[in-house]
């Protein structure tokens, strides 16, 4: 959301560890293909995703690179926030040590605490 402040969506992980980019390119397919997102550098490539432009070796970036990359930031900086509140109840951040079936319930507990928080007015779904 424009405002940063809201959890639009959970979705709730399977058990181990896995890439952010594998995840995405198995939601992909369920979203509109018009519709646009921001993403970090390990998005670069994907066809949807508006992503910081990269320095190599041999090409540094130039100060329109630079200015464009700190304006991604700046905007995604509230995901990195919300994530982090998130991660503040350790739910998300370290192994779930309660039954598998009782992950989903406590991890839309934990949204709906935040968003509380936060004071938004929709529940977490």
């Amino acid at each position: 959301m424009p405002s940063g402040k809201e959890i639009v969506d959970v979705v709730v992980g399977e058990t181990g560890a896995t890439a952010d980019l594998k995840i995405w390119r198995n939601q992909r397919l369920s979203l509109e293909p018009s519709q646009r997102f921001q993403g970090y550098k390990a998005y670069v490539g994907e066809p949807l995703i508006n992503t910081p432009h990269k320095k190599t070796r041999e090409r540094p970036l130039t100060a329109a690179q630079k200015r464009a990359n700190k304006s991604k930031a700046q905007k995604r900086i509230f995901v990195e926030h919300l994530i982090r509140s998130l991660k503040i109840f350790r739910v998300a951040a370290e192994r779930f040590r309660l039954k598998q079936k009782s992950y989903d319930p406590v991890i839309l507990v934990v949204c709906g605490l935040i968003r509380w928080r936060l004071g938004a007015s929709v529940m977490c779904q």
